[in-house]
């Protein structure tokens, strides 16, 4: 189907989404650092898709049970490499409504006043957050694929932290917007482990979206990566369910105005995981995948954002899933479903880009990450590279008739 679902058109000023981190609940120990965030200084590298002349961030507290107290946030241009250096003259302090310090209430976020910090797309921005108080479950993203640093003290302002605490998960931080003058938007990748990049480099940032996003930067599009490991459509478990967040993950960064759906195959892949279930029960599960993606895109479509479908990919031989036929099956007819039903604005066929063509129920050996159900960084880069752009450029789709979601 050939939707050009994007334009690009002069404009004032507008915040746009750059970055994003879809949140879930982290309260065992497993979850956290060893590390006690009590009065101790959190720095997140983060890597931006689209750049800007301000910038403003987003702290979570969704899934806190008691306040969130940050004592002062520090931002500044990350240095190269995995050090947590960050470059001395870009620092600069981070006001909530002109304060220093913020408290963020049990469920709540807040959004930063605009900090005067220029950005260029694909650079690495260091945010650094000194605590006071900390709930006892934190909100937190653990499929960063990018390293973190925590240590004592009130170290914000410094260039390198000393004796931190490494780890590769994102706390508290669920958004970084730029202003921007092209009034263009955002496209949310909306998945599972397969979006949030299980069995991509650690610090590489080679996601498909990120693949997918340097290709847009002469478009100057931002792509904002909503997805969570192991996340399911219709069942929470790893992440609230697909269904319950996506009004909040998919449509609510400033300035979407579209949506890749990649997500099912945790669904279809724990119907099975214990025990083989009668066909009957599989034929449901269909039903209620495609009724609920239907759900999806007309939410979208009443907020004017286009939505693409992306296939469902190959997972036979699963180490994880060890999926039958009857799951095969499954992923075959939702697939189907979404190349033919006409639901969707367009289609990224991630299933044919990834397969064997030998065994087209299973990921080409080259395009796997070992386990059979993740791709390896060369399949990122072949799904990256596969999503047509005409699809994301151009002229606006017909669902886009209001601009009020600038």
């Amino acid at each position: 189907m050939d939707v050009q679902l994007l334009s690009q058109s002069r404009s004032a000023q507008q915040w746009i989404g750059s970055w994003v981190s879809a949140q879930q609940e982290a309260c065992e120990p497993s979850q956290l650092p060893k590390q006690s965030f009590q009065k101790a200084t959190l720095r997140e590298v983060v890597h931006l898709s689209l750049g800007g002349p301000q910038i403003r961030l987003k702290l979570s507290n969704l899934f806190g049970r008691e306040p969130l107290v940050i004592r002062s946030v520090v931002v500044a241009r990350a240095k190269p490499g995995a050090t947590g250096e960050v470059e001395k003259e870009s620092r600069i302090r981070v006001r909530f409504n002109g304060a220093t310090g913020v408290s963020i209430s049990a469920g709540t976020e807040v959004t930063s006043d605009a900090i005067s910090l220029p950005t260029e797309p694909f650079s690495n921005l260091a945010v650094s957050m000194d605590f006071d108080s900390v709930p006892t479950c934190a909100t937190s993203h653990p499929g960063a694929r990018a390293t973190a640093f925590l240590t004592k003290g009130n170290q914000t302002t410094k260039e390198r932290l000393k004796k931190s605490e490494r780890f590769e998960h994102w706390y508290f931080l669920s958004g970084v917007e730029v202003t921007s003058g092209i009034s263009i938007g955002a496209i949310t990748a909306f998945g599972d482990s397969i979006t949030d990049g299980h069995g991509a480099t650690t610090d590489g940032n080679d996601r498909w979206t990120d693949v997918l996003s340097s290709r847009l930067v002469p478009h100057a599009v931002a792509v904002l990566n909503a997805g969570i490991g192991g996340n399911r459509v219709l069942l929470d478990g790893l992440g609230p369910s697909g269904i319950s967040r996506f009004d909040r993950d998919a449509l609510g960064p400033k300035g979407v105005r579209a949506i890749i759906i990649l997500e099912g195959i945790n669904d279809i892949g724990m119907l099975d995981r214990e025990k083989e279930h009668p066909q009957e029960d599989h034929d449901a599960l269909v039903n209620q995948l495609e009724t609920a993606m239907k759900g999806m895109v007309e939410k979208a479509h009443q907020q004017g954002v286009c939505v693409l479908g992306g296939t469902l990919m190959p997972f036979l031989g699963s180490e994880y899933y060890h999926p039958r036929q009857r799951s095969e099956s499954d992923r075959e007819k939702i697939n189907e479903w979404i190349r033919t039903s006409g639901v969707f604005d367009g289609i990224v066929d991630f299933d044919k880009l990834t397969r064997d063509p030998l065994q087209p129920g299973r990921l080409a050996t080259n395009a796997d990450s070992g386990d059979h159900l993740h791709p390896g960084p060369v399949g990122y880069r072949r799904m990256g590279e596969g999503v047509p752009l005409d699809l994301l450029t151009g002229k606006r789709c017909s669902h886009d008739s209001q601009d009020a979601r600038n």
